[in-house]
This record gives C-alpha cells, sequence and structure tokens, in this order.
C-alpha cells in the first residue's frame, strides 16, 4: 500500500536534486534567464511608440506566460533528459520506487522553478519600460489562481512531451520543442486567436494556454476577478484533471516500451 509520507519525502528529495543540479550549472542559468529578459523587452519593444501601454503590457504578458507555461513543460520533460546526462536513466527507472513520486516530485519542481524564473523576470520589466508598465491595477488574486489552476494542464502535456527524450536521446529534445510551438501558434500568445485562419481557430480551443491568457490579461489589465473568470477557471481545472492522469497513463506505456527494447541503457 502507498505510504503517504515516505512518497512524499522521496518526491521532495527529487525536487531537492533538481535545484542542485541547477547550482551546479549555474552559469548557465543566469545565461537562459539572461534570454529570457531579453526575449520578454523584444516583444515588448514591438509596440512602444507605435501602441498604448496596454498593447505593450499585453506583449509582456503574453511573454512572460509563455516563458512560464513552457518552463514547466520542458522542465517536466527535461527530468528525463537530465537523467541521460547524469548517466542515472537506468538506476532511477530500476529503483524500487513508484513511477508517479519520481514524476510529481519533477512536476512540482517545475511549477517551483517556473514560478521563480518567471517572477525575476517580470521584477526587471519596469527598468525598461517605465511608464508602459503599470501594474497598479492588476488584481494579483485572480492571477495567482489562474496560474496555479493552469499549471496542472501544462504539468499534463509536460508529462506526454517527455515521452520523446525518453524514447529517442537524439531527437526527442527537439521534438519537445515542436509541440511547444504549435502550442505558441494556436494559442494567442502574441495575438488574439481571432486573426488565425478559421481551419485552424477551432483548435485553439483545446489549448489550455488559450484560456490561461485570457484570464491572465484579464485580470492584469481589467482588474477581473475570479467570479468573473469562473468559466475559464473551470475549463482549465477540467483539462488539467483530464491530463494529467492522461500523462501519467501514456508515461507509463512509453517507460514499459523503453524497457522493453532497452532504450533505457542508451545515452545521449
Amino acid at each position: 500500500m502507498l505510504n503517504i509520507r515516505r512518497e512524499t519525502i522521496i518526491s521532495y528529495a527529487f525536487i531537492e536534486r533538481n535545484f542542485n543540479l541547477l547550482k551546479r550549472y549555474l552559469n548557465w542559468e543566469i545565461l537562459f534567464f539572461s534570454y529570457s529578459i531579453v526575449n520578454a523587452l523584444t516583444i515588448g519593444l514591438i509596440m512602444v511608440g507605435r501602441g498604448s501601454s496596454q498593447d505593450v503590457l499585453y506583449l509582456v504578458i503574453g511573454a512572460l506566460i509563455w516563458g512560464f507555461l513552457s518552463i514547466m513543460m520542458r522542465e517536466v520533460s527535461d527530468a528525463i533528459t537530465w537523467e541521460r546526462w547524469e548517466g542515472t536513466i537506468e538506476y532511477t527507472f530500476m529503483a524500487p520506487i513508484y513511477r508517479i513520486t519520481h514524476l510529481v516530485g519533477s512536476c512540482f519542481f517545475a511549477i517551483l522553478y517556473g514560478l521563480l524564473r518567471t517572477g525575476l523576470v517580470l521584477a526587471f520589466m519596469p527598468l525598461f519600460f517605465g511608464e508602459h508598465i503599470d501594474l497598479g491595477s492588476a488584481n494579483w488574486l485572480t492571477m495567482g489562481v489562474t496560474v496555479c489552476v493552469s499549471s496542472l494542464s501544462f504539468i499534463g502535456i509536460g508529462l506526454m512531451a517527455a515521452i520523446f527524450p525518453l524514447l529517442s536521446p537524439e531527437k526527442g529534445q527537439a521534438a519537445t520543442g515542436i509541440l511547444q510551438s504549435v502550442l505558441l501558434l494556436i494559442s494567442g500568445i502574441y495575438y488574439d486567436i481571432a486573426v488565425l485562419p478559421d481551419w485552424l481557430q477551432p483548435l485553439s480551443h483545446i489549448s489550455p494556454a488559450t484560456y490561461t491568457l485570457r484570464s491572465i490579461r484579464a485580470a492584469m489589465l481589467e482588474n477581473a476577478s475570479i467570479e468573473s473568470q469562473a468559466g475559464n477557471l473551470l475549463l482549465l481545472l477540467g483539462i488539467g484533471i483530464v491530463l494529467i492522469p492522461f500523462g501519467f497513463w501514456v508515461f507509463h506505456l512509453a517507460e514499459k516500451y523503453a524497457k522493453r527494447v532497452g532504450r533505457l541503457k542508451r545515452s545521449g
């Protein structure tokens, strides 16, 4: 029977290990963090001098939230890539622990790391945009609830994306990037989904990023309350409830296949 206390401690061990890996490669993390700032600046500066402050903030919000969501997807997927880089994938997958314990730890690390990195990037934005970034009327409670609820959906997507590096150390990480690009295209990160071709717009309605961006932009630009965003939040919660167990199931099938054909012993 599952010992909740024991499995919680083991999950925390994976969170702690991942933070220790970040410290080991701190120079690279600083470089990637700098890229996140430059990316958000580049996107936001498109509207400086061409649109209103709200237009600038609209793009900055898109850049920040997409950065957070993509970090979560990538970090859950990278849980497998890290194992290959460290040469521990066989030991981890053959260890006497539940796979859900391993993956839950990786998922919580992804949420914490994503919040930390996105918060730091947000703190830098007023230094560059000045009067164009006014968050005085933002509803932070609505934004926080939206981020928490939407995290569930992207953890589920991240679990499914993690099968790519599991099955292919050479090309798996690139396949994860392709999945992110598709979501970037259809979710209205930097533009309204109404500008998409008619045949592509229905796909935006099944992307959790679409509803995440709607609610967060409403919270930050219009001071929207939780009640006014209840429809989007319930949709995000429903998508998350479906995607997390589905993601675990898909990963379980991929793990069984990888063990059967000997993919775990390959290092990339």
